[in-house]
């Protein structure tokens, strides 16, 4: 790569398969693939604001402008495209005390927690800019951050179950979803498969359709919504309010994301073979203020996403001008209060189910890395911390000192930190056993 700020991006004009960061296809095709990605992260970035009560229109505009400036603090060096981040589900909800129906009134109490996290987070990139990413390896290494991941989802559970719970047609319904999203996942292929999320719950939304509108049973479809709702116009801007209890609870959430954003450097690095390491700390900077200004404008927290880098990994175009032609469609997207009008109509019980399947998937990713790293776990030591750490995240467990107060999640990963640190052993001592 140059030594620039921003590469050059040479035209790719051979037969190679593979599209490096620093190159780019002709702009039709750059075009169509911006396209392709802005559909990959469609589903999670519009379902995580749908069950924090978020205005979804405006965290897939926020998600485009995130995404640029991510795009513009790397230099163009990192291929990431910034989404929703689940992270912050289980304790906004906390923190606003949302229902889970319709928009959430308190959201400036959790925009200010978020704030707070993005500045968190923005820091640790400009600490690691200086020092390097050695220290939190050491602090996070497979095990922790596996059992971090996997607490993300446990913890969510309940909420997705309560959801579906309120009648046997909404349970039944959300049991009819997590089926389309399985049958999708199993019984397709090629990109269908990768947007089995997406894909999943279109079917599950025209069953439900079909069943209440067209057959008289449950809670029909309002589509009068869609109707009314202007082509084009202004997203819905929210200001935030800063409020401490909020703040303590939602700031640990840096430490989730920057396992996740770390994990996504090293996985990039892997596939183009490009050392991606010099970056880390920008990425860091970048994400942490594409959380902040997402946060002042209304919007969710963001990380980047895995379902790109899938993209990436079946396409093998890791371009990243892609990334910043795929934050641009989604500006035009959030533009259209139709557009945002029909997600506000997927029923309850679709996005319940939908969420069972997203929230056992993320539980099941954080135990992916604990194989994919082969964690030993005849060493007690890691045998422990995944333990404590899981019950301590499913269970909720919540600790408060003063006006300082840590939620289910918080308190797994601080945990999990503190509790691997503890029972280190020297060398010395191990060899004495």
């Amino acid at each position: 790569m140059s030594d620039s700020w921003f590469p050059r991006w040479r035209a790719q004009t051979g037969a190679k398969s593979v599209v490096a960061p620093d190159e780019r296809l002709a702009w039709p095709q750059m075009f169509a693939m911006g396209v392709q990605h802005v559909v990959a992260m469609f589903g999670s970035t519009v379902l995580a604001p749908l069950l924090m009560g978020f205005d979804p229109n405006l965290c897939i505009f926020m998600s485009g402008i995130g995404t640029l400036l991510f795009f513009v603090v790397v230099g163009g060096r990192v291929p990431s495209y910034l989404g929703s981040s689940f992270a912050f589900i289980g304790l906004v909800i906390a923190v606003t005390g949302y229902g889970g129906h319709g928009p959430n009134t308190n959201i400036p109490v959790a925009l200010g927690g978020i704030i707070a996290c993005g500045a968190v987070y923005a820091l640790i990139g400009v600490l690691v800019s200086v020092i390097g990413t050695k220290w939190i390896e050491t602090l996070m290494p497979p095990v922790v951050t596996g059992a971090i991941v996997c607490v993300i989802g446990l913890n969510l559970a309940p909420i997705a179950v309560k959801g579906v719970s309120a009648t046997q047609f909404d349970s039944w319904m959300a049991l009819v979803t997590v089926l389309c999203v399985g049958g999708v996942a199993v019984f397709t292929r090629g990109m269908l498969q990768r947007l089995l999320i997406l894909v999943g719950l279109i079917v599950a939304y025209v069953i439900y359709a079909v069943v209440t509108n067209g057959l008289g049973l449950g809670k029909p479809i309002d589509f009068s919504i869609v109707a009314n709702a202007a082509w084009f116009g202004m997203p819905q801007f929210s200001a935030p309010v800063f409020d401490p209890h909020a703040m303590t609870l939602l700031v640990p959430i840096a430490v989730i994301l920057v396992a996740e954003n770390l994990g996504h450097i090293k996985a990039v690095s892997a596939m183009t073979g490009y050392n991606l390491d010099r970056y880390v700390g920008r990425a860091f900077i970048g994400d942490g203020l594409a959380t902040i200004v997402s946060g002042f404008a209304g919007g969710t927290g963001v990380t980047t996403y895995a379902e790109n880098i899938g993209v990436m990994a079946v396409t093998k175009i890791y371009s990243t001008l892609v990334f910043a032609i795929a934050a641009l469609i989604a500006l035009v997207l959030g533009f259209s209060p139709k557009f945002g009008a029909v997600i506000q109509t997927i029923p309850g019980p679709v996005l319940g189910g939908v969420s069972i399947v997203v929230f056992g998937l993320i539980a099941v990713t954080g135990a992916r890395i604990w194989v994919v790293n082969k964690v030993d776990f005849s060493d007690n030591r890691n045998l422990i911390v995944a333990a404590v750490t899981l019950v301590l995240g499913a269970g909720d467990f919540s600790l408060k000192v003063g006006n300082f107060g840590l939620g289910g999640i918080g308190t797994a990963t601080f945990g999990a930190i503190i509790l691997y640190a503890l029972l280190r052993r020297k060398p010395a001592q191990q060899a004495a056993v």
